[in-house]
């Protein structure tokens, strides 16, 4: 079961081996130094290998752990599996996953989302996280037990104007990571999401660069700020560590209070 190889107490990730999507900036990118900064050895993913592939080099350079990128689109099976593969190719183990990758091709009113987009909200959002939760459940997790960590947002579970079709892929995120815990539990596998608020990256440029929006969104929040990507990275660490041993089906809003 994961954590028996483990040393350092609870928040050590020594001996385990962590994938995270959509990590070749923000969020992502910082979960995979997280991790890293504890132990693991990391595999990363997005879509295009160069930016990815700096993102590793980043990585590598302030934790000087092992690090690999594998390109792969996060709605695409094929490209999954052979993401899975690879992994298990390398290390022969898969105790941690982080599925981060995320997308959010409309903002505005739900209603006048093109179809298009609505699918690919639910491809990258919500078939991702189902189906390589299912790889790695397959290859590793049903034998040995691990962690599964989804990003989700505070948008799956308040509603925020523009949001729509996002919040609504998000709060299906939720369910699924309940529905999963509790299928996959009896076996050792935990399953968790986070939820953040607004983060400073650059795939939430919109709502906190300078602006109205922004000074409105920065107002609402009880701490009066963003978050910043290191901050959610602790969180999913934590879920993905022993030090959340009985923690598994909960949402951890990383949001500052809204």
């Amino acid at each position: 079961m994961p954590g028996d190889e483990g040393a350092g107490g609870p928040d050590s990730l020594s001996g385990r081996v962590a994938l995270v999507t959509g990590a070749s900036r923000g969020i992502g990118e910082a979960c995979a130094v997280e991790l890293a900064r504890r132990g693991a050895r990391v595999a990363i993913c997005s879509r295009k290998p160069d930016p990815l592939e700096a993102a590793a080099e980043r990585v590598r350079r302030q934790t000087g752990s092992e690090v690999v990128a594998v390109a792969a689109h996060a709605g695409r099976e094929e490209e999954l599996e052979a993401l899975a593969d690879a992994v298990m190719a390398r290390w022969g183990r898969l105790d941690i996953l982080v599925n981060n990758a995320g997308t959010n091709p409309h903002l505005g009113p739900t209603l006048e989302i093109e179809t298009a987009a609505w699918d690919k909200t639910f491809e990258v959002n919500l078939r991702g996280p189902l189906l390589l939760t299912r790889l790695a459940y397959r290859a590793w997790m049903r034998d040995h037990g691990g962690a599964v960590v989804n990003v989700a947002s505070i948008a799956g579970i308040n509603p925020a104007l523009g949001l729509g079709a996002y919040g609504v892929s998000k709060a299906a995120l939720i369910m699924l990571t309940r529905q999963l815990a509790r299928e996959l539990g009896p076996v050792g596998v935990r399953v968790n999401a986070v939820a953040p608020g607004i983060v400073e990256t650059e795939f939430a440029r919109p709502l906190w660069e300078e602006g109205p929006l922004a000074d409105r969104n920065r107002r609402r929040n009880p701490l009066g700020r963003f978050a910043q990507p290191p901050e959610v990275a602790r969180a999913v660490a934590f879920l993905a560590s022993d030090a959340a041993s009985y923690v598994s089906g909960a949402v951890l809003q990383v949001s500052g209070g809204e």
